[in-house]
């Protein structure tokens, strides 16, 4: 198994009280919230924490991007991509993912993967995704033509990658004189291609198509199990095996010195996290024409465990998270690994309010006595209990 150390960036110092009197994190919690001067000091911390993992073995780093909102300030990740380029030595540089359909001309992604492909000599990871139905809110576009725009920048970036320019594209939505990106990327053809997603049914087809590795976003272990099944069921219709290397599972990991004590430092962050970060307008994040009814269905039923306020207890029970003695972890991960048969482990390990000092022990504690466990791991057949 890969396991990389995947970086929301939340802004930790909001008030929380204010999140829960606004209802939402998101597109209209008021930015008067955010102190640049705090905020200035998270960057640079958080991005000391993405370089410390590559010292520390994990096999890469990975930041993503949202929009108005204290969960993450990544609105523009290549920007904090660019600051780890030349920083990161040892592993890859994944930025999960460029919302394609809200930039204007997709040639500014190609340009902007491709400088990033360069200066890491080739350890980048492009990953693509729709954006999440608030963004359509917070950028002015149709979510209606989310789906249609993705697979159009989607083709364009292709082409721009693997065809001399300069040539013409006429699409629906992008029309283009002249695609002629300079630099091309250093990997031939291109960086490798994943899609995160909370579990739409259309978006694991595509993904399985192309067999680009799909990365499903924050989700009980049952409903990841589930999602990955459909991946590979998709992958033998299109005529071969998915390998666990094309599976990825977003998740966050705290170890601590026992059980007890992981769980009671870890609570406040992680609740804080889960009900406070994470919440939501549900209205905001489905909006008309964003999706099929069939994905909104299952998207909705998968994130069902966000309803109602969480404890730590019930994101542990349900293995959305991990938290634990070294040896709980280790043994509920190969676990987790043998159920959804993934090979790849997105995991966070700052959360919440969770202050530098704490993150830098978890992250020493998981470089030790959770990664040298899961080097070369592959899922292992689950037995059927004896009758």
């Amino acid at each position: 198994m890969k396991i990389f150390n995947f970086h929301l960036m939340p802004y930790a110092h909001v008030d929380v009280e204010a999140i829960r009197k606004a209802g939402t994190a998101w597109v209209n919690f008021p930015n008067s919230f955010y102190d640049p001067k705090k905020g200035a000091d998270l960057y640079h911390e958080y991005l000391d924490q993405l370089e410390f993992a590559d010292e520390l073995g994990f096999d890469g780093v990975a930041v993503n991007e949202h929009h108005q909102t204290a969960y993450g300030m990544m609105p523009t990740p290549g920007v904090l991509a660019g600051a780890l380029a030349r920083r990161i030595k040892n592993g890859q540089l994944a930025v999960l993912g460029r919302a394609l359909p809200l930039v204007n001309n997709p040639l500014t992604v190609a340009e902007e993967f491709a400088v990033l492909d360069n200066l890491t000599r080739g350890k980048v990871i492009a990953g693509f995704v729709r954006g999440i139905g608030a963004e359509y809110h917070t950028m002015q576009m149709n979510p209606a033509e989310s789906q249609a725009r993705f697979a159009e920048a989607h083709d364009l970036i292709i082409r721009a990658w693997t065809e001399p320019g300069p040539f013409h594209f006429e699409g629906k939505y992008y029309k283009i004189r002249y695609v002629n990106p300079w630099p091309r990327p250093y990997q031939d053809p291109h960086p490798p291609i994943w899609t995160p997603s909370s579990g739409s049914l259309s978006t694991i087809r595509w993904s399985a198509q192309r067999r680009y590795t799909y990365c499903q976003t924050l989700a009980p272990i049952s409903a990841v199990a589930q999602t990955f099944r459909i991946y590979r069921e998709e992958a033998d219709k299109a005529g071969y095996q998915a390998a666990p290397e094309q599976l990825a599972w977003s998740n966050a990991i705290y170890v601590g010195e026992t059980d007890e004590k992981a769980l009671r430092d870890i609570r406040p962050h992680l609740e804080t996290y889960a009900n406070d970060f994470l919440s939501r307008n549900p209205v905001m994040m489905a909006p008309p024409g964003y999706t099929s009814v069939e994905s909104v269905k299952r998207m909705r039923a998968i994130k069902s465990f966000m309803k109602s306020r969480q404890t730590a207890e019930d994101m542990i029970e349900r293995g959305v998270v991990i938290v634990g003695s070294a040896n709980t972890v280790r043994e509920k991960l190969a676990a987790y690994q043998d159920m959804a048969g993934f090979g790849i482990s997105l995991t966070k390990t700052q959360f919440g309010t969770m202050p530098h000092s704490m993150v830098q022990e978890n992250q020493i504690a998981i470089a030790k006595e959770v990664l040298p466990y899961f080097k070369n791991r592959q899922p292992q057949p689950i037995k059927a209990a004896a009758e």
